[in-house]
């Protein structure tokens, strides 16, 4: 599921497409720091996530009692 979350979907041969579509229009020198910066928002993305469903969790079981 997370893998379906992450990659939208996409096959190999459609991230293997935008990979080289990529390389194409802004060469390998930007690669890694956008690969960084790519990580790191989907880091960002999956820890605020985590936090809104624990709040929600949270808010469930405290209506609960």
């Amino acid at each position: 599921m997370c893998m379906s979350l992450l990659f939208l979907n996409l096959g190999f041969g459609e991230i293997f497409f935008i990979l080289v579509m990529y390389l194409i229009f802004f060469g390998s020198k930007n690669l890694p720091t956008t690969a960084k910066n790519i990580g790191s928002f989907i880091n960002k993305v999956k820890n605020t996530s985590k936090g809104i469903t624990k709040d929600i969790k949270d808010s469930i079981l405290d209506d609960d009692k």
